[in-house]
Parts: C-alpha cells; sequence; structure tokens
C-alpha cells in the first residue's frame, strides 16, 4: 500500500479547493482497498472515499485517510433480445462510461451525459438530468462493508432511491464503499426528448430521425452552456437539490409568482426549480471574493480563484436563506460538505 502523509487535494477535487488529507491512498483493487481498511481499524482514524471529487466540498484539511478509488473495467455480463446487462468499474468515468454505451448503441444513459463524477458515485447519489434518474437503468451494484471486510451484492429493492438520494447516502453513509454497478441498458432506446430544452435543441440540430449520439449530443450541448467546465472555472455541478414541495405550498407560492418553474411529481407534491429560486433572488452572476454563482446557472457555484471551502458554503448559507425568506422554501445541498 503505497501510503501518502499530508497529501494536497487541490487536484483531486472539482471545486480545487487547496487542502491537504493526513493520509492519502489509491486503490485499484478489493485487496488494496482491504488493505487500507486493515490501515483505518489499526489507527483508529475517520476515512473518505474519493472518487472524481465533482460532488465534494472540502472546508477543511481531512484529517484521517482519504482512499481514491480507481477500481475500473467494463463488461457485458449478460443480455437478451431486448436488453444488455453491463458491469463497470466504480473508478471508471461518468461520461466515458455514457459514451462507451452510447457508442455500442445501447440506450438509457444518454439524457445522463457530461455529469461529473466516476460511476461509483452514481447510485449513491442516484444521478439525474432531463427526465432520467440513475435508477431508471439501475440493476445492481456490488459493495464492500468496511467493518466486515467483504462483498455484499445490492439490487435495486435494497438501494432505497429516492430523489438524489440512497441507502448508501444516508443509513450506509461511511460504512463502506461501492465497488462496481451493472446497468439494464436497452437495446432499442425509448428516447426521452420532452425534458427542457432538449427537443428544441435537436431541431436546432436539423434531427427529425433521433439517434442515441444526436441525444447525448444535444444533451452535452446544452449542459455546456448552462455549466462551466471545472477545468476552466472549478466547480462542483449543481449545488443544491430541486426542492420537493407539496401541492398547498405550491399553490400559494403560484399564487405570488405565477410565473414560478414547476415540474408534477406526483398528485401531493411538486419539484420547483432550484436555479429559477436562486435566480429570483438575484444570485446568477455574483460574486463574494473568489466565490460566486456562475452567470449561466444559478444552481452552479463557483471558485474563481482563491476561494477556500468556507468561502463558498458561507456563499450557500446567504443563498439558501435568501431563497427562505422570499419564498418559504428550504434549499439542500447536493453537494457533500467535509
Amino acid at each position: 500500500m503505497n501510503l501518502k502523509r499530508n497529501y494536497p487535494l487541490k487536484n483531486f477535487n472539482t471545486f480545487s479547493i487547496n487542502v491537504d488529507a493526513e493520509y492519502f491512498v489509491e486503490v485499484a483493487s478489493i485487496e488494496e482497498l482491504t488493505a487500507s481498511v486493515d490501515f483505518i481499524n489499526s489507527e483508529k482514524i475517520p476515512f473518505l472515499i474519493l472518487g472524481g471529487g465533482s460532488n465534494i466540498l472540502f472546508t477543511q484539511n481531512f484529517k484521517g485517510l482519504v482512499i481514491k478509488l480507481n477500481i475500473h473495467g467494463i463488461e457485458v455480463i449478460d443480455q437478451d433480445n431486448n436488453h444488455v446487462y453491463i458491469k463497470s468499474g466504480a473508478g471508471e468515468n461518468w461520461d466515458e462510461f455514457v459514451q462507451y454505451c452510447v457508442d455500442n448503441k445501447w440506450g438509457g444513459l444518454e439524457n445522463l451525459s457530461l455529469i461529473p463524477g466516476n460511476v461509483g458515485a452514481s447510485p449513491v447519489q442516484n444521478i439525474g438530468a432531463y427526465g432520467v434518474e440513475m435508477k431508471d437503468h439501475f440493476y445492481e451494484l456490488e459493495y464492500f462493508n468496511i467493518e466486515k471486510k467483504e462483498i455484499r451484492t445490492f439490487r435495486f429493492d435494497d438501494c432505497n432511491f429516492g430523489y438524489r438520494n440512497s441507502i448508501f447516502k444516508n443509513v450506509l453513509n461511511g460504512k463502506g464503499v461501492v465497488t462496481s454497478v451493472t446497468f439494464k441498458l436497452d437495446k432499442t432506446p425509448e428516447f426521452k426528448t420532452s425534458y427542457g430544452a432538449i427537443s428544441t435543441k435537436l431541431d436546432r440540430m436539423g434531427v427529425t430521425d433521433v439517434t442515441l449520439k444526436d441525444l447525448r449530443q444535444a444533451v452535452i450541448s446544452i449542459r455546456e452552456i448552462k455549466l462551466p467546465d471545472p477545468d476552466e472555472i472549478p466547480n462542483g455541478g449543481s449545488f443544491f437539490k430541486n426542492p420537493v414541495i407539496d401541492t398547498n405550498q405550491f399553490q400559494k407560492i403560484k399564487a405570488q409568482f405565477p410565473e414560478v418553474v414547476s415540474y408534477k411529481q406526483d398528485e401531493e407534491n411538486i419539484k420547483l426549480a432550484a436555479g429559477w429560486l436562486i435566480d429570483q433572488c438575484n444570485w446568477k452572476g455574483k460574486r463574494i471574493g473568489d466565490a460566486g454563482i456562475h452567470k449561466n446557472q444559478a444552481l452552479v457555484l463557483v471558485n474563481y480563484g482563491n476561494a477556500s471551502g468556507l468561502d463558498i458554503y458561507e456563499l450557500s448559507e446567504k443563498i439558501k436563506q435568501s431563497v427562505f425568506d422570499k419564498f418559504g422554501v428550504v434549499l439542500e445541498r447536493e453537494i457533500n460538505v467535509y
């Protein structure tokens, strides 16, 4: 085990926050992961599993062991007339995995193109975009239990998937790590183009007979306009979840703000567009020191240079308070804060 002390994490988080890990190790196998767990247990220290570093905000140095998960590999494990079951190591880059699926004409994940991070984080967050969630094509995953040092397979019903949520984000948080994920993809894709600006973008592209590549390119084009490249402007993607409220509260908000952007969840709940709420509070494009809100997407907080994690966190607190003051809606962070 190649253990490192007081290791800088600036290049391992997309906010580019300059903090150190007390201990740091990269693991590429279950054996190396087991050795890391033995070290955690012997030293009695906290640990953090780090994937692509796109959904995390460090506000201080990490006291303990940061484990960078580099378990790779993609394979087809089964298929039938309608579906293919494809297994990916947790350390695979998510968007490269989506590209691989599209290139092989396996449908289901194309609307999730250009989401930052690694495959292993996708079920933890139940990532979603443009009318599709990861759970819609999830089959199973392998999970390494830290205490027992053994692998358990989780099927759909075991995962308690919710909106940007799962059992791994709450009940099992800090108790283990996802090492692989298997998806059930369609050999005959069903295209979802009605959400957001996708259909308009396809029209502008001159697409009449949609393919997986067309849909992926449309999603990428939309996201590139709205979301800054972390390599150019450090950020963690969408900082807040879209809040879900009951219909009674929604009717009160709509009476005062008729143009409110919303999506019906079910008969009792409505999802509001967090970006719209934040924009109405005049945050889009604002900057406090080197911490700011992107000019094209109010959901994205950015580091314009040397902002600390605490700077960005405090900015997010100001945004939450202003949205609550104006709409009576409590925003919840999608980003994990350490």
